[in-house]
């Protein structure tokens, strides 16, 4: 695995990989050619000397990704309580290893739980049944979103995801502003990671950022809908579907859920008053 951290990393070219492969093509063996893939390493999350979850993610953005998945799962309530970060390269991966301020660090140790690494399931590693979910206050009614903006929205998904047009490999998280435009957005191999890091990198932004929803490329699993809102984002528009479990959670959280966003058409599972 290349060595640098994500701190050193600035340019595509630093988290892809290159290797030969063969195409095919309607039963014709191309010749061998080189091609790009996306890098996937784990990334492990320490707080106060204690790793507390293992990640398979993009070797990108990681700070972005640890304040994000902080405030998501609840161990903060704002980047502030974070008092140093440093990015570090170990033998098998990469540890973010995270200073939290001792109120903190003792309220996660007593509800601490084993998580396994993923990039897809939510409740892999969780102990108890009774620790799927968490309770989420209900969300405010204070955006509204005009829905002949989504395409727009749709159209430059791309734009955040260099690594994912080269390879094929990547989802997006993006912020949409009111009228359409992103904000901003980042990408990863692991589609909860690419929420965190949108996540972690809204909370240092201005108000403006506050106004307008979240739009991933990915399915609406109930751990998406519940990172967001947790972050007091009140309108998720996913590309794919979303699961009953997620519904469930964004009809109790007060948080609007959309689905299978194509251009010219959406389906709205939740609270469709925010929708103009």
């Amino acid at each position: 695995m290349n060595e640098k951290t994500s701190e050193q990393i600035g340019n595509v070219s630093d988290i892809t990989g290159m290797r030969q492969v063969s195409l095919w093509k309607r039963q014709d063996l191309q010749h061998a050619q080189q091609d790009d893939l996306a890098e996937e390493v784990p990334v492990a999350l320490v707080y106060n000397g204690i790793s507390h979850v293992v990640m398979m993610a993009s070797p990108k953005d990681l700070r972005l990704f640890a304040i994000g998945f902080s405030l998501s799962e609840g161990i903060i309530e704002n980047p502030g309580e974070i008092y140093g970060m440093d990015v570090v390269s170990v033998c098998n991966g990469l540890e973010v290893q995270i200073e939290l301020s001792s109120r903190r660090f003792m309220a996660l140790k007593a509800r601490r739980r084993a998580l396994a690494g993923r990039t897809g399931c939510g409740v892999c590693g969780v102990e108890q049944l009774n620790d799927v979910g968490k309770p989420i206050s209900p969300l405010p009614f204070s955006q509204t979103f005009s829905l002949k903006y989504l395409d727009l929205a749709l159209e430059h998904l791309n734009d955040v995801q260099p690594v994912g047009r080269l390879t094929g490999c990547t989802h997006a998280a993006a912020w949409v502003m009111p009228d359409g435009r992103l904000a901003g957005g980042h990408e990863d191999v692991g589609r909860h990671v690419a929420l965190d890091k949108l996540l972690g990198h809204r909370a240092g932004e201005s108000r403006a950022w506050h106004q307008g929803a979240v739009l991933v490329s990915s399915r609406a699993s109930y751990e998406m809908v519940q990172k967001a809102a947790m972050c007091g984002v009140e309108i998720l528009f996913a590309v794919s579907a979303a699961t009953t479990l997620a519904v469930e959670v964004a009809e109790r959280c007060n948080l609007t859920l959309v689905g299978f966003c194509k251009p010219g058409r959406a389906t709205i599972y939740t609270h469709p008053q925010r929708l103009v």
